[in-house]
């Protein structure tokens, strides 16, 4: 076991709860917000959805955006049921796999331990772009369920793109992170950085008010408003998105874009305890949630779910489950990968519910950004395999493999949405914070709060420093492990968004250590959005 922190201080979140009116929770209060006048105006969750993830791919471009993909749960009140929708990335039909030759350096420098490509193709730069399925699946859910008209719910990230990002100390970190890689693409460099070198930053005083230029952005999602789905895959912005990933010398063609299809599908109902848990089925961490819950199970009784014992038993869990997914998914991502996708939840007072995930898959994804529409471009690419002969190997018109856990849970008392942004740290942060809600009937605040354990990456077992002692012991004891601080960069154990349903009270909150992150009530006096 090895780390020796100082736990002199305490950082806690107050969460919201509304008795009459829906929550919205995301990694951004102002998304999140945004969301909560949806609900205000009578929107439907799903109304919200489409406008918070509009929202949050302005005020955090690097984690998502229209250029993404990912997946939702959507759990409807007046059907009593759950529904997934999977609108992850594909590779390109005209992609050609010979691109990809192994260098022989050795291991990939992003999420992926795979064997490195030649100048780092499937990772940084337009040939690591796949077709994003962001905007076909939020366009979907909306012509399925929703009742306030599109334009309106993109009105909001419109103004905020005009507006332009405000660079905080947290945007400065976050682009000085990948400041190396976003200067070798001069748009990206135009976009984030100064001089080619340091992010756009507001300085030492209160009152700077440094923004990024996201006009670009502003002109695109404005056509969006008026034209919806049709003008990102077939239309005006499909020819754009083509020609810029192109001329950078990416695979994307107009049939890619034109043949997208997102995948509605029953939810995988994984039983725990005296509930269920409704996850995404697929090429996704629902499978691999299915099993570390029956694993856990059969290790310990939900009595027993605070025990030393019990953690050991979660640990062993989930490092089974992740190896079955290795072998039969051929999923490496690396679980010391940074936070690099957003997710949030959403409960309206009616009790519909949406928890969504999406993401540009590495931060900044491609580091590259489409000088005609001022996106960032994702690195979908490198969620494949480029060795060839394995279960995730990289190959055309192929879908990528995913980390993304969206879930709605629910016991005879309660319902929740529940999701998290990390990679691989996504399942365990969500497995675990659903059994303190389901086994041990913690408020979703308290569940989200609460120390957890990583044991998603290799043989080390990665656990909050605040459970030194007995759990420590217990599980040094049978793994090799590490004590982790729960900071605000990077992540350590995921970074979940959470809303929760008893009766007509709503409630809802975000990971503490999420600078920007936060539940917010729908607004009591109504307006529109």
């Amino acid at each position: 076991m090895s780390g020796s922190f100082s736990r002199s201080q305490q950082t806690r979140k107050p969460g919201v709860t509304a008795t009459s009116g829906g929550v919205v929770a995301a990694q951004h209060v102002v998304a999140a917000e945004v969301g909560a006048q949806v609900l205000a105006a009578g929107g439907d969750a799903v109304d919200a959805a489409v406008a918070v993830s509009f929202a949050i791919g302005v005020v955090e471009p690097w984690m998502s955006g229209p250029m993404g993909g990912g997946a939702m749960m959507l759990w409807r009140e007046d059907e009593g049921r759950a529904h997934a929708l999977n609108y992850g990335m594909r590779s390109s039909a005209t992609l050609d796999v010979s691109h990809y030759p192994l260098s022989g350096a050795g291991k990939a420098s992003d999420l992926f331990p795979w064997e490195a490509v030649v100048e780092d193709r499937n990772v940084t730069g337009a040939t690591s772009v796949a077709v994003p399925g962001t905007m076909a699946g939020i366009s979907a859910a909306h012509g399925r369920f929703g009742r306030i008209p599109w334009d309106r719910l993109l009105a909001p990230a419109v103004d905020l793109a005009k507006q332009g990002l405000h660079v905080d100390w947290y945007a400065a970190l976050i682009i000085a992170s990948s400041a190396r890689d976003l200067a070798l693409d001069p748009d990206a460099a135009t976009l984030y950085l100064d001089d080619g070198q340091w992010p756009k930053g507001s300085g030492w005083t209160a009152l700077a008010d440094q923004r990024l230029d996201q006009s670009k952005m502003a002109e695109t999602l404005e056509q969006l408003a008026r034209e919806g789905e049709a003008a990102f895959y077939r239309g005006d912005i499909a020819a754009a998105l083509v020609r810029d990933v192109t001329e950078k010398g990416g695979f994307l063609s107009m049939d890619d874009m034109r043949d997208y299809r997102v995948t509605w599908s029953d939810p995988l109902a994984i039983p725990f305890r005296d509930g269920t848990l409704h996850a995404m089925p697929g090429l996704t961490a629902g499978p691999t949630l299915a099993d570390a819950i029956s694993r856990w199970q059969d290790g310990y009784e939900a009595s027993d779910a605070d025990s030393p014992a019990a953690y050991v038993a979660r640990a062993n869990g989930l490092r089974a489950a992740y190896a079955e997914r290795l072998t039969n998914m051929g999923d490496h991502e690396s679980a010391k990968a940074p936070s690099c996708t957003t997710h949030f939840s959403i409960v309206d007072s009616a009790g519909n519910m949406v928890s969504m995930t999406q993401t540009l898959l590495s931060i900044f994804g491609s580091k590259v950004v489409s000088p005609s529409t001022g996106l960032s471009l994702n690195n979908g690419i490198m969620w494949f395999d480029p060795e060839p002969g394995k279960p995730n190997s990289l190959a055309p018109d192929k879908a990528c493999l995913m980390n993304v856990c969206p879930v709605v849970g629910e016991t005879p008392t309660r319902r929740f949405a529940l999701g998290a942004s990390g990679g691989r740290k996504i399942m365990p942060a969500v497995a675990q914070i659903s059994g303190h809600l389901m086994e041990q009937g913690m408020s979703m605040q308290d569940a989200i709060e609460a120390p957890r354990l990583d044991a998603s990456g290799g043989a080390q077992v990665v656990v909050d420093e605040r459970l030194a002692g007995p759990v420590a012991d217990a599980l040094a004891d049978n793994f090799p492990l590490a004590l982790a601080q729960r900071l605000p960069f990077p992540f350590a154990f995921a970074c979940p968004a959470g809303v929760m349903r008893e009766g007509t009270s709503n409630s809802g909150t975000t990971e503490t250590m999420s600078p920007w992150g936060d539940g917010v009530a729908e607004p009591e006096t109504k307006k529109a959005p």
